[in-house]
């Protein structure tokens, strides 16, 4: 196989060695990453200024570190690097969970992935739960990736042996801080967060915003927030088709009445 691997968190993440480790026991891989940390950019490319792509090496793992969002590393990593469309792209292990509605739009994750499916690749999006106050911090800091590890290992297997199903563009997977060892497959919560707005003063007295949120606290049953919350892993199937599911002729009765 030959299997693109990128993420949002940037070349030195350690969920990216994680990943790398599990991935090269299936073919060859090309990590082609973010520079630096471009976590929240969601599905946002660069067409307003050049990209520029370094090949460094991280603990003896070759990386393509590319000066961009993680969708224009997943397409220099396919039509530049790879030069073909790879059997699978993975995004991740991303620090922290990707969960909710919210997620599939602004996650630079989930955002990657969703551009490795556009371009033709099956794609697995690929995060682990942590507290909040140690998602941006890890880079230096040791990470148990022992659970994420096996679940990925899992995961691409069973692709290998059986395939995406039909309709199914990528596999958004979260894994709990505390697995129970069991996995569900969800539908997307309708948020994860309720907005908070904390509004501070700069030393001149000039206003300035931090966005901010509190989690949600009821989680529906059957939803990825709650399969987290249960000690589960959460497996959603996403179509890039996100057109609603409804009978035109409600809407064309605007016009047509």
């Amino acid at each position: 196989m030959k299997i693109l691997l990128t993420n949002d968190d940037g070349l030195y993440s350690p969920g990216l060695r994680a990943c790398y480790e599990v991935l090269n026991e299936f073919g060859e891989v090309f990590a082609v990453t973010p520079a630096v940390q471009k976590s929240g950019v969601g599905r946002s490319i660069s067409i307003l200024e050049p990209i520029r792509v370094s090949e460094v090496s991280i603990d003896g793992v070759k990386i393509y570190a590319v000066d961009g969002t993680p969708t224009d590393a997943v397409i220099i990593g396919i039509h530049e690097i790879i030069g073909e469309i790879p059997d699978l792209v993975v995004s991740g292990i991303n620090l922290g969970e990707n969960l909710s509605t919210e997620a599939v739009t602004t996650s630079g994750t989930v955002g990657a992935a969703l551009e490795a499916s556009t371009q033709g690749s099956k794609a697995i999006a690929i995060s682990l739960e942590m507290r909040d106050a140690f998602k941006f911090e890890t880079f230096f800091a040791p990470v148990n990736f022992s659970n994420a590890k096996k679940v990925l290992k899992e995961i691409v297997r069973k692709i290998v042996e059986r395939d995406i199903p039909e309709g199914v563009d990528l596999l958004n997977v979260n894994v709990p801080e505390n697995w129970n060892g069991m996995y569900r497959f969800t539908r997307l919560a309708r948020r994860l967060y309720r907005t908070r707005i904390d509004t501070r003063f700069d030393p001149r007295g000039r206003k300035y915003y931090w966005i901010d949120g509190i989690e949600e606290e009821n989680a529906e049953e059957g939803t990825d927030l709650h399969s987290i919350r249960n000690g589960f892993v959460s497996i959603t199937p996403i179509s890039l088709d996100m057109t609603s599911r409804i009978d035109f002729s409600i809407l064309e009765r605007w016009f047509n009445d």
